[in-house]
């Protein structure tokens, strides 16, 4: 594939940082085998370089595990705990990326997921949603936003993440499947063009 069929209208090539105000790194997990629990974690960032061949563009985040937020005390602290993510060994999860292809109208972003001390290929759906002026700043063609979504489904066992509690009658709590959802806004770093 060349750079000529890589078309992303108003594209601007430079290293940018998650704005964590105006982004969300969330997940969803089946729960009792009828409903879904919602979460996020409220400690994250992310450096997004973006080159002149976009397919050629690389992603490094990093999520603070301790911020975990389901809306619930007693079931954040549990998630916090060894029978999940073990936060005191391992505070983070990180993302590094090693390559991406368009797809369709779309983009899949190749990378690895590290979680617990275990590291796995996790490819991300990823939606370019745009760029433009920096409004936040005195000079708002000084500077620039771009916005992303991405969305991915894990299994916690492949990283070790095997708690569980049975039902009465059968069946178990949790689901192994999670669903990570990424809405991201992202400033241009100044002095950073690449």
């Amino acid at each position: 594939m060349t750079t000529a069929t890589v078309q992303i209208p108003g594209y601007v090539v430079g290293t940018w940082d998650v704005d964590p105000v105006h982004s969300s790194v969330g997940f969803v997990v089946r729960h009792l085998g009828i409903s879904k629990v919602h979460g996020r974690f409220n400690d994250f960032e992310a450096e997004i370089v973006t080159r002149p061949d976009p397919l050629e563009s690389s992603v490094s985040a990093k999520v603070g595990l301790a911020s975990v937020d389901t809306g619930n005390t007693g079931r954040d602290d549990h998630l916090r705990s060894a029978d999940f993510f073990g936060v005191e060994e391992n505070p983070y999860l990180t993302y590094q990326s090693s390559g991406i292809a368009q797809d369709g109208d779309g983009f899949v972003l190749d990378g690895e997921l590290t979680l617990k001390g275990v590291t796995r290929r996790v490819p991300l759906r990823l939606e370019v949603l745009g760029f433009g002026p920096d409004p936040f700043l005195p000079d708002p063609g000084k500077g620039a936003r771009a916005g992303f979504s991405a969305t991915t489904e894990i299994d916690r066992r492949d990283f070790g993440v095997t708690f569980n509690s049975p039902l009465p009658g059968g069946g178990v709590a949790l689901g192994n499947k999670v669903q990570i959802h990424l809405e991201i806004q992202a400033a241009l770093r100044a002095g950073r063009v690449v």
